[in-house]
């Protein structure tokens, strides 16, 4: 039973395709004529050698696509296909052999032409074994997908390299004339085509537009950046951003028409072809500059504000990519290796913080950049001990250099506080997204108030101001003292009135002194012009004990009775280490001038009396003086060739000059100066009156035994006239384990054992 049913299928389904072959005609006369159909297509499919020079069978296409449409009513297209595709398989050999050959050509000699070969090549084995467009598109399909597997599985991987450097010289070839070696590779087409339009065309047909689209993309991006390194690398007095993206619409563009946009029928569409990959692009420009500009950007302080315009495109390219954490890596980088160590000068330093201030107000008007960069800069300045002293000399004109820290141009106005956010004003923003929770909006301000706000009180500031107005009016030998009352002004303006009373007092002091000497010397000509200044009102001067002697003491003590009897009221205390002494000394053969310190001319005074003297009888003789001071004063004269040392420290008179010694007579005045300043420091200052603070700092750790450094700077806020800062305390304690007064450990203090 179960054969018979079988039977019955098989002679339906026989039945079913033999009508189906025979398509109605009589007898099997429709089987004949697929049998012929047959043999003629694949014959006609067969893929043939191309390499082989023997003229390929001429077949009449009407016959062709007869014997086609036979196939096709007799639904034996599959078949065919399959059949076709097994044929193609059979002779994949050839082209997998020429492939290697022609990669084993381009391996010996890198010359891309062979890449170019190969890809005309296998174009021309693509179309000799491509089916005929009346089979449809589905074997069209099928027979592409089929002939660029195998040819991707032979290619080695010589080839990417190959192809890249081919895709390169593409970039030459879609804006200039075709070199004579490409004729010979590059078929033939109309003058109005491009020169590369034949291989983007062979790309395309061959599959490795799609298979090596990141690739070609990245070629196009080493092209940039290879451009912008050569035009950009060190030029930053004009913007380039805009010159970059011109040329990238003549350049660039044109050659991204093949590859992304080689089908576009119009203008209109070849736009909005190239739309997403040219953002792209110019996403890499950005990124590339932004790059460059960033390695150069400690230089580019430097060089502002002739960096300006590098700037700019700086901040543009910030507006387009994310670079802002890599830029403020890369600067306190650079501050660190270059800036931030003891071999650079504090001016040095505030210069280039001063810049650095100022160009990233202009990448990053909110300081969030700023803020993140200025940041080690404060902590390493606040350290440094001449901080405030140079940026002080700056206010005050001191800069003779031409680099100053103010900006002329920059309005003077009172320093600026740090600034809360006020949320009812209508232009108010929000903090920027990559604002850490430490930042505060810092509203654009003047630097002088940056400056200052390194620190945490203005009164550091005030006091040095103090210290160096003394210095510069106590050097003033004209009496012209406009200038330092102009910068009183200027500073009234940043500090307030009250903070400069003691520089008005100072200043008041200098012109009365000047009254005062026009007064005496019209009781009795004294040949003594002294400074006269209030104890209480001036910083506190460098001490000095010795006592002038001879005509010295005489001139002093005449003008201190005319003071007296002009001021009955005040006392004259002379200091007498201070200042300078015009003397001309008569000698036997000759006459010496010179411009010398008191001390020196208090040495020569005595040799005037007798001429041979001891180191010990001339300190004993002027008072309480170091030998050190005593014995630079003494090696004046030596220098001058007016005394000479013997032995024992011992010196005499040379009223007559010593030839030996090569000494010749002086006819100019020699000017000797003093090499230490008459006014004492904030510094020195602060350390004096930290040693008072010692005592409590004693105590304590006596009493209460080992102490954090926190806690001893709490303690120490309830000890009368005590106003410094923990890390001014810091540097003491430091200063005290240095000298063996404390150690510590863990951060705990403790005095150290006595022995």
């Amino acid at each position: 039973m179960t054969t018979e049913v079988l039977r019955n299928q098989v002679m339906a389904k026989w039945r079913t395709a033999f009508a189906r072959i025979n398509r109605g005609e009589p007898g099997i006369a429709g089987m004949l004529e697929f049998s012929q159909a047959w043999d003629l297509a694949t014959g006609f499919l067969y893929p043939r050698d191309i390499s082989d020079l023997t003229p390929p069978k001429d077949y009449n296409m009407h016959y062709v696509k007869a014997s086609f449409d036979i196939l096709s009513k007799s639904k034996m297209l599959p078949l065919l296909l399959e059949n076709f595709l097994e044929d193609m398989r059979k002779q994949q050999y050839l082209i997998t052999r020429e492939v290697q050959h022609i990669m084993s050509q381009y391996e010996e000699s890198g010359d891309t032409l062979h890449i170019a070969q190969m890809v005309f090549r296998l174009v021309d084995w693509y179309n000799a074994w491509s089916p005929i467009p009346e089979l449809g598109v589905t074997i069209l399909s099928i027979y592409t997908l089929t002939f660029q597997t195998h040819v991707f599985s032979v290619l080695p991987p010589s080839f990417s390299r190959g192809f890249k450097d081919l895709i390169v010289s593409t970039v030459a070839l879609s804006h200039s004339s075709i070199p004579p070696s490409w004729l010979s590779i590059l078929p033939p087409s109309p003058s109005a085509v491009r020169p590369d339009f034949p291989l983007w065309t062979a790309f395309e047909q061959l599959g490795l537009l799609d298979r090596y689209e990141s690739l070609i993309s990245s070629v196009c991006y080493e092209h940039i950046e290879e451009h912008i390194l050569e035009t950009c690398a060190g030029k930053w007095g004009e913007p380039m951003l805009h010159a970059l993206r011109e040329w990238m619409a003549e350049k660039i563009v044109p050659w991204m028409l093949m590859p992304y946009a080689r089908g576009a029928r119009n203008t209109d569409e070849a736009r909005s072809m190239l739309q997403g990959v040219g953002s792209r692009f110019d996403f890499h420009v950005c990124k590339t500059l932004s790059d460059l500009r960033t390695r150069e950007i400690f230089d580019i302080i430097i060089d502002y504000p002739d960096s300006l315009a590098a700037l700019q495109d700086l901040k543009e390219c910030l507006q387009r990519v994310d670079q802002r954490a890599h830029l403020v890596q890369t600067l306190r980088k650079a501050n660190k290796k270059r800036l931030l160590h003891p071999g650079a000068d504090t001016k040095d330093i505030l210069m280039q913080y001063v810049s650095i201030i100022r160009c990233l107000r202009i990448i990053d008007p909110p300081g969030v950049l700023l803020f993140k960069v200025a940041d080690p800069i404060r902590r390493y300045l606040r350290e440094r001990p001449d901080t405030i002293r140079c940026i002080v000399a700056s206010l005050v004109g001191d800069g003779e250099s031409g680099d100053s820290l103010v900006d002329e141009n920059e309005p003077i106005q009172p320093l600026q506080q740090m600034q809360v956010d006020d949320y009812s004003d209508p232009n108010w923003e929000p903090e920027p997204i990559d604002a850490g929770p430490d930042f505060r909006t810092n509203k654009p301000g003047d630097v002088i108030s940056t400056l200052v706000s390194i620190y945490d009180s203005k009164d550091l500031f005030v006091k040095e101001l103090q210290v160096l107005l003394a210095q510069r009016l106590l050097a003033i030998t004209d009496g012209n003292f406009e200038r330092e009352r102009r910068n009183i002004e200027i500073l009234k303006i940043r500090f307030g009135e009250a903070a400069l009373q003691v520089c008005e007092v100072m200043l008041r002091d200098m012109t009365d002194s000047k009254r005062i000497d026009q007064h005496v010397q019209s009781q009795e000509n004294v040949v003594m012009h002294p400074t006269i200044i209030s104890r209480h009102f001036w910083p506190p001067l460098q001490a000095g004990k010795f006592v002038m002697p001879g005509q010295f003491k005489q001139l002093q003590d005449a003008y201190a009775q005319e003071f007296h009897a002009f001021k009955p009221d005040k006392k004259l205390r002379w200091l007498p280490h201070l200042g300078t002494v015009h003397l001309e000394l008569a000698l036997e053969d000759r006459t010496v001038e010179a411009d010398v310190p008191p001390l020196e001319a208090a040495f020569i005074e005595l040799f005037a009396g007798k001429e041979t003297w001891t180191l010990d009888e001339l300190i004993a003789r002027v008072g309480s003086i170091d030998r050190t001071s005593a014995l630079r004063a003494l090696t004046t004269w030596v220098d001058l060739g007016v005394i000479k040392e013997t032995e024992h420290s011992t010196y005499y008179l040379l009223e007559v000059a010593d030839v030996s010694a090569g000494k010749a007579s002086t006819s100019k005045p020699a000017v000797v100066i003093e090499d230490f300043p008459a006014i004492v420091t904030v510094q020195q200052q602060q350390a004096e009156q930290m040693k008072v603070f010692w005592k409590f700092i004693e105590g304590m750790l006596t009493n209460l035994g080992s102490l954090p450094l926190a806690r001893i700077q709490t303690m120490l806020k309830i000890a009368p006239g005590y106003d410094r800062t923990i890390e001014q305390l810091s540097l003491f304690m430091e200063a005290a384990r240095r000298e063996g007064l404390v150690t510590v450990k863990d951060g705990m203090w403790k005095l150290s054992p006595r022995t």
